[in-house]
């Protein structure tokens, strides 16, 4: 499980990377952040997980997990 867990770390920490290289190249950074953390939100919020009799908890997990990916480059939102 340590192994799984350090891996999904790496990847969180290579896709915010990614992220953050591609908003510097924008020219409003900030804006870009928002609305790419808006975007993914939505997907989250709309993506269908089969298999569990009650989703809200992945969701709720994902959410906190996106939260925490932008929360370095910009707070999260309220909503």
């Amino acid at each position: 499980m340590d192994e799984l867990n350090g891996k999904l770390i790496a990847c969180q920490i290579l896709i915010t990377g990614l992220i953050a290289r591609v908003a510097n190249e924008q020219r409003d950074p900030l804006r870009f952040l928002t609305d790419f953390r808006d975007e993914i939100k939505a997907v989250v919020n709309g993506v269908n997980i089969v298999g569990m009799d009650s989703t809200d908890r992945v969701r709720a997990v994902a959410l906190k997990t996106l939260d925490e990916l932008f929360s370095l480059m910009k707070p999260p939102s309220s909503d």
